[in-house]
């Protein structure tokens, strides 16, 4: 059954590598976030942190850490945005999860920490691709760049870390690559 949803989320939506010269407002930025945020996490934890790239003087700082396959189509999005964790996440969980003592969780052990971070946070990228989406928006998420430049120009004393960029936009259709193939069922998945 493709409904005209999936259609928007999955089936015709598309990454994008080219961008109209169509501004993204910043009401649209911020009911961006209010959606993402709304997403599931394990323990409410949300460790994602957000950083909008928006002007000219952000690309620039942006630019140095980007591959060069990637460099192009971050300048010309309208919107850039470096999706982060927080490292120390777990200091919110008093106000996130008030229902037990879930802070304690990850104090002991930073590599369960660590791990909880960038799954969560990978996840709340992929909230913010679908909602980009549902909001008629198209997306091209990357990991093409140098963590250790953006980490080193955007999060310097501070808890946060790069986890992955995504560029968000009005795509250009005439631009886009024929789709890629996907795994079949067969190939992806197991029955147990």
């Amino acid at each position: 059954m493709d409904t005209p949803i999936l259609q928007q989320l999955f089936t015709e939506a598309r990454t994008h590598n080219a961008w109209q010269d169509k501004p993204i407002t910043p009401e649209q930025i911020e009911q961006l976030y209010q959606m993402t945020a709304l997403g599931p996490t394990s323990g409410n934890c949300s460790p994602a942190r957000f950083v909008f790239v928006t002007t000219p003087e952000g690309k620039e700082r942006l630019a140095p850490a980007m591959s060069k396959g990637n460099l192009q189509k971050t300048m010309t999005a309208p919107l850039t945005v470096i999706v982060a964790y927080d490292r120390l996440f777990y200091d919110q969980l008093p106000k996130l999860f008030p229902h037990a003592d879930a802070r304690s969780w990850f104090t002991s052990s930073e590599s369960y920490a660590m791990e909880t971070a960038m799954r969560n946070s990978s996840m709340q990228a992929a909230y913010m691709i679908m909602a980009a989406r549902a909001m008629g928006l198209d997306t091209g998420p990357m990991s093409g760049f140098d963590t250790k430049k953006v980490d080193e120009e955007f999060f310097a004393d501070t808890t946060w870390c790069t986890n992955l960029i995504i560029n968000i936009g009005y795509g250009d259709p005439s631009k886009l690559y024929g789709r890629l193939p996907r795994l079949s069922l067969e190939e992806a998945c197991l029955y147990v």
